[in-house]
């Protein structure tokens, strides 16, 4: 890569000689920037995984090095900087300021709050002057709550040794499933059945409607019959996946995919060929280094092997913003922009990633595509309960003796939860929970027996989302619950919409001095109204369930 940084500068005049407009262009960053990215081809799509390349070798994006990678882009430098600074894990620094020392995150997550992360925060801070110690949103670590990182390294309920440790450790690959034990086992021969004729993507879509599998990752949409809208669209198409589980409180997807990972990848192409698509694009979060590792080794090895062609699949790295589990939003950030949720229609099964036609899906939906395709429609159905058809991974954390994904029937309600995480803790009552993460609001103990599972919650006001469930106690504030959902809101709106950035915002303000009612149900309404998306129009729940069901506690 050669970049020509000479005549770049407009000039103009002043006091009879020349000079530079806008911030100059330094050489020593341009040729950083270009260290960094050589051998690679230049895409404006690529941006945000530039970004992470000067980052992760510098420490921080300083001005200098924003500016270069804009003129080695042929971008305009406020375009890089809106960018960067949208993501909350890139270090935008303020000219002349040093890369920030190596960051402790303690995540400020309900699970983590109600396991004493601001006691552990303030600790690590005085034990810690010579490191940065951010709070930080959900890590999707929530079983081992509370979760601190060093840079991304998840050391779980820091101490000073494992602090310490964890300053110099490498990332390390979780003991999974590799290519060769799924291929002895089966693996991926019924992906080279389907490509070899053996059947139709319409057969293969009624086997997955027959399930009665639906999105998991909390839409609850059919999954099969995406792939005919899709393949129904003029080529070329797309895929993305989203495994961007940013709702707080769950982490189902890291576990499968830190299990089993060629579950989904199986079930990915299975639906890439069923739908016909040319591209896929895995959007994955940045919090989950360790998933990334794996990822890249086993993709490298399908290649290896001759399943998928070079290039066929691209890993994109999230930079932390919840937003982009939106799947508009997503495909926006896979573009290398800001992840603004899109308006609609058209929806993305019409126009997605660069414009195209574009499927997708789930991680954990793609992991049972794969199972299905292999046992038939029954591996799912067959699992019944409480007039429910199906199975559900609900990632369970707080007052239980267990915390972890639970894989149980969809039919389940909250008591099977708990009595599969090992019952509450000792000393504590059940009180309240969430069924499905800070949008799903809060529910009453004493609505024991409503099955947790899609369409079930709706007339209570709430949903099940991706089945995060954060189980409360008699020890627990109902109000500081919902509180700290609502600041979760507050910073991660996008801020594209004022009903959203504002509303958020001014019940944060509202809730923390005195919960009025009349005011916040206004600002509610206007929230679920107007809002562009999900994240706005679902914001007011934790405020509306505890006006609805814990009237006492306002």
């Amino acid at each position: 890569m050669n970049v020509d940084i000479k005549g770049v500068w407009k000039s103009g005049t002043g006091k009879g000689r020349e000079y530079p407009k806008g911030r100059m262009l330094d050489e020593a960053a341009v040729a950083e920037v270009v260290n960094l990215l050589s051998g690679q081809e230049l895409k404006r799509d690529m941006l945000i995984e530039y970004l992470h390349l000067i980052q992760d070798e510098y420490g921080g994006l300083s001005q200098q090095h924003i500016k270069a990678l804009a003129e080695i882009l042929r971008l305009g430098e406020a375009e890089v900087f809106e960018v960067a600074s949208f993501y909350a894990h890139f270090d935008v620094l303020a000219a002349g300021e040093a890369s920030p020392p190596l960051t402790l995150r303690v995540c400020e997550s309900l699970s983590c709050e109600m396991a004493g992360a601001s006691a552990l925060f303030e600790e690590l801070a005085v034990r810690h002057p010579e490191l940065r110690v951010v709070r930080a949103p959900c890590m999707g670590r929530c079983e081992v709550a509370p979760v601190v990182a060093v840079g991304h390294v998840h050391v779980g309920q820091a101490d000073d040794s494992k602090v310490k440790s964890a300053i110099d450790t490498k990332v390390i690959l979780p003991d999974y499933e590799r290519f060769a034990e799924y291929r002895d086992d089966g693996g991926y021969r019924v992906l080279e059945g389907l490509r070899l004729g053996e059947k139709t993507p319409d057969e293969v879509q009624e086997m997955i409607l027959l399930s009665g599998l639906r999105g998991m990752g909390g839409a609850g949409f059919p999954s099969g019959r995406k792939w005919s809208f899709v393949r129904a669209e003029s080529g070329p198409r797309l895929m993305a996946v989203n495994a961007d589980e940013g709702e707080p409180g769950t982490f189902k997807d890291r576990y499968y995919l830190e299990r089993e990972p060629h579950a989904m990848l199986e079930g990915m192409l299975i639906a890439a060929w069923a739908a016909d698509v040319e591209k896929v694009y895995i959007y994955l979060r940045d919090e989950y280094p360790e998933v990334r590792k794996v990822l890249e080794s086993e993709l490298a090895e399908l290649e290896n092997q001759g399943l998928i062609a070079p290039d066929f699949v691209e890993l994109r790295r999230g930079a932390g913003s919840y937003i982009c589990g939106e799947e508009s939003a997503m495909i926006e950030s896979i573009e290398g922009k800001r992840g603004m949720p899109r308006l609609r229609p058209p929806y993305v099964a019409q126009v997605g990633v660069f414009g195209r036609p574009t499927l997708v899906h789930n991680v954990e939906t793609l992991h049972w595509v794969s199972k299905i395709a292999r046992g038939g429609p029954e591996v799912f159905s067959s699992h019944k309960k409480n007039g429910r058809v199906g199975l559900r991974s609900y990632s369970v954390s707080g007052r239980v003796r267990f915390p972890g994904v639970k894989l149980l029937p969809a039919g389940s309600t909250i008591t099977d939860v708990i009595e599969a995480s090992g019952g509450m803790l000792d000393g504590h009552i059940f009180k309240a929970y969430q069924p499905g993460g800070p949008s799903s609001g809060l529910l009453p103990a004493s609505m024991n027996d409503v099955p947790l599972d899609f369409d079930t919650l709706q007339p209570l006001g709430s949903f099940i989302g991706s089945g995060a469930v954060v189980v409360l106690s008699d020890k627990d504030s109902i109000k500081d619950a919902a509180l700290n959902m609502l600041r979760f809101f507050a910073d991660e709106s996008c801020g594209q919409c004022t009903p959203c950035r504002v509303g958020c915002e001014k019940a944060v303000k509202i809730m923390e001095k005195q919960w009025d009612k009349p005011l916040l149900e206004d600002l509610c309404e206007a929230m679920v109204d107007a809002s562009i998306c999900g994240l706005g129009q679902a914001a007011p729940n934790p405020i509306l369930t505890v006006f609805r069901y814990f009237p006492e506690e306002v």
